[in-house]
Parts: C-alpha cells; sequence; structure tokens
C-alpha cells in the first residue's frame, strides 16, 4: 500500500492492516496504515470528548442555550480575532424578559457577523457587541433592541440572537438547512444603515415601493437581503451593455461549498417590484448544496413549478466569465458563477450537452462565447431533438449516459491542422472514459477553448435541422477555432481510397480512420505518447490535414482567484477536493469546520 500523505511510502501488508472511516468517501471503511490510523482515531477521541463534556441545553430554559461572553472577547482571549468564534442558535423569543417593553411598531436588529466583522467589511466596536449565542456555522449574528437593559459583563451590552425559525439548532448539526426567511407575500429582510459608520439594522417587511424608489435613483450601493442566517443577496439595478438588469449576488454560499453565484435578469419595461423568485432559488441551491449537491462551471439547476412569472422557464445554466464585460458589476469574492436562464426546451441539452446551449446562446445575443445576463419570455434557441449526431453518443430519453468530458481538453482547428490537446495530468480520466468507450468509435466532449478566437457552434432551424455557424471574438481575425467535441469512427474500409477523412459535424469534428488506425491511437493513447493522423486520398501528392493528439502541459486552470481564508495567500492552480457533511471540531470557544 502507497500513503500519500508521508512523501510517498510504500508499507507492507502487516503496516496498512487497519481501517478507517473516512470523510473524503462518505464515512466509507477503508484500509490506512497504522500512522495515520493512530492519527484519525485520536482526532475522533478528542471529538468525542468534547461533545460528550458539553452539557445538553435544557429545552425549558432557553437562556442555557445564550453564550455569556461576546464574540470578540473570545476571540481576544484566544489571540485570534480572525477566528470567528462558535455561536448556537437561539430562537428571537428567548430574548423577550419578563418586563420588556416593546415600544416600536417595526423593530430593528443591529447586526453584525459572528467574528466581529460589520457587514462593511470594518471591525466593529467591541463596547457595542453583546452577548453572541453561538452558531457552528452562521457568521450573521442579528441582535434585537432590547427596551431594558440586561446586566451582563460588557458594558452597554444587549441580548443578541441569529436568525432562526424557531428552535435551537443542536451541535454539529447543518445550521440553516430549514431556514428560510423569504415570506410568501413580501421581501425578505434588509440591513440598513444607522447613519452611523459601521453600524447596521435589520428591517423587517420593508416597503416594495420605497426600495424600488432607492433602486431607481441609483445609489452606488446596493440593497442588501437576510435570506436566512448564514446567506445574504445584494440586489441592484445596473446598466451592463445598454440593458437595464437586475443585479443579484450573494454572498454565504462559499460557507457550503458552493460557489457564488450572480444573476443578471433584464428588466422588463416599466417593471415595479424586485422578482423575489431569485431569492427562493438562492434558498434551494443553499439547501442542496448543505446535501452535497453544488453547481459547477457549465452546471444546472432546474425549476417545479412556475418561475418569473412563466411555466417555460425551465431553470439555469451555470457558467464562469471568460471574455465578458464586468464593469460596474457587483461581485462577490471568487469563485463565483453567473446563473443564466434557459427554456424548458432548452433543459435535455444542459444536461447532456451544456456547452452546445452556452454557445448557442452567444451566438443568438452576439456575445463571446456567451452572455452573461438572462432574458425572460424569450424564444426557446431549441426544440424536438430530431436527428443530430448527439443521438448516438447521449441517452436523450433517461440520460443514463453523455458524452464523456475531459477537464482540460481543448480542441484547435486550423488551416489544414487540427490539435486535440489532452492535459497530461488528466491521464486517469482519459483511461478511464476511453475504456467505457464502444470498440470502433472514440468520443469525447471537449471544453470551451480561451485560447481560441472563435468557436463552432451549432443551431437548429425552425425545421428542426441542425446547422454550423462560429461566433469569434469581435473585431479581432479568426485564427483557431474551437470545437465542442470529437469523434474517431474505425469504420473507414480500405477500399475507399482514403488514408483517412475529417469533417466539421455541427459543432465537433469527426475523423474517419481504418481499424488498424484506430487500434494503434488507442494503444498510443494508454502509453501517453502523441498521435498524428493523415488525412485525405492515398495516391494524393499532398495530404489534404492533419490531425494531431497531444499531450500537454498540466490544466492548472484551478482556483483562479481564490484566496485562503487562513493565510489570505492565492490558490491559484493548487488543485483541492470538497468536503460535505465533514466533521467540526469545538474547544476553547472555537469551531473548526472542514469544507475543503
Amino acid at each position: 500500500m502507497i500513503c500519500s500523505l508521508w512523501i510517498i511510502t510504500v508499507f507492507c501488508a502487516a503496516c496498512c492492516s487497519l481501517k478507517c472511516k473516512l470523510s473524503y468517501m462518505d464515512m466509507k471503511e477503508a484500509r490506512v496504515c497504522v500512522t495515520c490510523h493512530t492519527v484519525l482515531t485520536s482526532s475522533q477521541a478528542w471529538e468525542n470528548m468534547f461533545t460528550a463534556s458539553a452539557s445538553s441545553p435544557n429545552p425549558n430554559n432557553p437562556a442555557e442555550y445564550c453564550s455569556t461572553i461576546p464574540p470578540l472577547q473570545q476571540a481576544q482571549a484566544s489571540g485570534a480575532l480572525s477566528s470567528p468564534p462558535p455561536t448556537v442558535m437561539v430562537p428571537v423569543g428567548v430574548l423577550k424578559h419578563p418586563g420588556t417593553e416593546v415600544t416600536q411598531a417595526k423593530e430593528q436588529r443591529r447586526v453584525w457577523f459572528a467574528d466581529g466583522i460589520l457587514p462593511n467589511g470594518e471591525v466593529a466596536d467591541a463596547a457595542k457587541l453583546s452577548t453572541s449565542g453561538p452558531s457552528l456555522t452562521g457568521p450573521l449574528a442579528v441582535s434585537h433592541d432590547p427596551g431594558k437593559e440586561v446586566a451582563t459583563n460588557s458594558k452597554d451590552s444587549e441580548n443578541v440572537a441569529t436568525l432562526s425559525t424557531g428552535s435551537p439548532a443542536q451541535i454539529g448539526s447543518p445550521v440553516g438547512s430549514s431556514i428560510n426567511l423569504v415570506p410568501e407575500d413580501g421581501l425578505p429582510p434588509i440591513l440598513i444603515s444607522t447613519g452611523v459608520k459601521g453600524d447596521y439594522a435589520v428591517e423587517e417587511q420593508p416597503s416594495q415601493i420605497s426600495l424600488m424608489l432607492q433602486l431607481e435613483e441609483g445609489s452606488p450601493d446596493p440593497l442588501v437581503f437576510v435570506l436566512n442566517a448564514n446567506l445574504l443577496v445584494m440586489v441592484k439595478l445596473v446598466n451592463y451593455v445598454n440593458r437595464k438588469c437586475w443585479s443579484f449576488t450573494t454572498k454565504g454560499m462559499h460557507a457550503v461549498g458552493q460557489a457564488e453565484i450572480v444573476i443578471l435578469l433584464q428588466c422588463l419595461p416599466d417593471e415595479k417590484c424586485i422578482p423575489k423568485d431569485i431569492f427562493s432559488h438562492c434558498i434551494q441551491l443553499y439547501q442542496d448544496a448543505l446535501a452535497g449537491n453544488v453547481v459547477g462551471d457549465l452546471g444546472h439547476s432546474f425549476f417545479t413549478q412556475s418561475f418569473l412569472g412563466s411555466r417555460e422557464h425551465g431553470g439555469f445554466l451555470y457558467v464562469t466569465a471568460t471574455f465578458q464585460s464586468l464593469q460596474d458589476l457587483v461581485l462577490p469574492n471568487p469563485p463565483y458563477l453567473f446563473g443564466i436562464l434557459i427554456q424548458k426546451w432548452e433543459t435535455p441539452w444542459a444536461k447532456v450537452f451544456p456547452i452546445r446551449l452556452m454557445l448557442r446562446l452567444g451566438a443568438e445575443y452576439r456575445f463571446y462565447p456567451c452572455p452573461l445576463f438572462s432574458v425572460r419570455f424569450r424564444k426557446p434557441l431549441f426544440g424536438e431533438t430530431g436527428h443530430t449526431i448527439m443521438n448516438l453518443l447521449a441517452d436523450f430519453r433517461n440520460y443514463q449516459y453523455k458524452l464523456p468530458v475531459v477537464q482540460g481538453l481543448v480542441v484547435d482547428m486550423e488551416v489544414r491542422r487540427t490539435c486535440i490537446n489532452v492535459p497530461s495530468n488528466r491521464y486517469n480520466e482519459m483511461m478511464k472514459a476511453m475504456n467505457k468507450s464502444n470498440e470502433h468509435v472514440l468520443a469525447f466532449g471537449a471544453c470551451f477553448n480561451e485560447k481560441a478566437d472563435s468557436h463552432l457552434v451549432c443551431v437548429q432551424n425552425d425545421d428542426g435541422n441542425y446547422q454550423t455557424q462560429a461566433i469569434s471574438i469581435h473585431n479581432q481575425p479568426r485564427k483557431v477555432t474551437g470545437a465542442s467535441f470529437f469523434v474517431f469512427s474505425g469504420a473507414l474500409k480500405s477500399s475507399s481510397g482514403y488514408l483517412a477523412k475529417s469533417s466539421i459535424v455541427e459543432d465537433g469534428m469527426m475523423v474517419q480512420i481504418s481499424a488498424e488506425t484506430m487500434d494503434s491511437l488507442r494503444q498510443t493513447l494508454r502509453e501517453m505518447k502523441d498521435f498524428t493522423i493523415t488525412c485525405g486520398k492515398i495516391d494524393a501528392e499532398e495530404p489534404q490535414e492533419h490531425v494531431h493528439i497531444q499531450w500537454t502541459e498540466d490544466d492548472k486552470n484551478i482556483n483562479k482567484g481564490v484566496v485562503s481564508p487562513i493565510d489570505g495567500k492565492s490558490m491559484d492552480e493548487i488543485a483541492s477536493v470538497k468536503i460535505f457533511h465533514g466533521s467540526e471540531f469545538k474547544t476553547n470557544g472555537k469551531v473548526i469546520r472542514w469544507t475543503e
């Protein structure tokens, strides 16, 4: 057995005869070395000890759920102000002690994050922070303005509650999985400035009319809506590429392993209401991420009912911005994705071959490679699947299989020369897909080629037939064209008079080769060597085209723009693995949660 944790050390059978439940394998048992087993067992013992030593609060005495130590004091005592203190979810009603008088018709609640950081990024004044109810995963703390002061260790302190639905969260449970502050007949609470720099309050049941007036006035600061204790959405009206759009930007998805989401929704004429369906869908994405179901680049999420006033809206396709303008947009910290509204007729392509749908949107709105904004009530770009080569490569009926895509694999098409570039660190993915392929057909989906200046696009006309077009970067000559897939067919007969034949099919490329050439190609790929196919007639003086399959440098297009929350260092090109349902360790007023 080889253990990579100990500098790639090889162990004998006796030294790796033990088993442990591993988080990255969904808590399944697997063999580990003796040293790793000791570390894991010790870690589990510590976790169990702290869990057992923490006495369960009495449900009949809600005050036991409250911490009496302010967040900043917890952090200062530990010497690490940047580490967020643990909190436990507290029902808002707990804070109403006998004799407390409510003098305001609409209460406001002061807000800061559990680590003492205000929503604008500044550090809160310790004197203004009150005792915080501990929350394992919730960074947002909200305090009621009490009608009566309660004596605590901190002067001018106030009782604090984390936004909750009513019952305290148990230690170790995913806090916020059932929290939804989006009402059926109104807008969720918003953060508002109290007039003091860095001081905010929460306004419940905000007025739609007053918020629309603020948005129409063009304030530089977005409205901040509170969807649950850990999830905020910033809303603003922006003028993006000469289109008036709603801008929705989430903040809090990273805590559950999900990339933040940005949605640019083109405004309807004379629209006077904030499209609140976006809030509900953000809650759904958050809850899905808590369950371990996250969306990535070219991922999708679908609707089960009417959305934004139409049952024809099918869901969102999520893309990473590449060549598009991001000027004047409200952007979260990386990683983040843009959600593009798609129609129900387009959902099969979002499932089976999303890059085709992305590029088709780009051709429709003349943005390369695709627009970042969404348009409601538009005509779908695809209809019945009809006759397409994808019927042979993917299952449109039961979605049991689809064209395999190797991360980082791209196709460069030039005059009389085509290169299929496979990153060297994707060898295992390549072999896995190749071993599952048909003996006489080898097909792969390609990624979007950022080094190309144009790309093939598949367009379905009104008759249901598929045609090939191309889109390119504005005012830039076409030198290298990208393709969305390639197919090698080993059915070319020796009597055809061709060495090999290449052709463009829809938004991809097909190369017809002999059975002997197919065997040589597969063997060469297994040996991780380059391979060249000469296309053209056997008796031709000059070949028509060369197709090169070549192994390139490692794919390092990973974690672009991501900064470590631990030491602030760049995580560019550093591979990572998301951990869902990971362990949480609580001790000395701190919580360590493994998310990645």
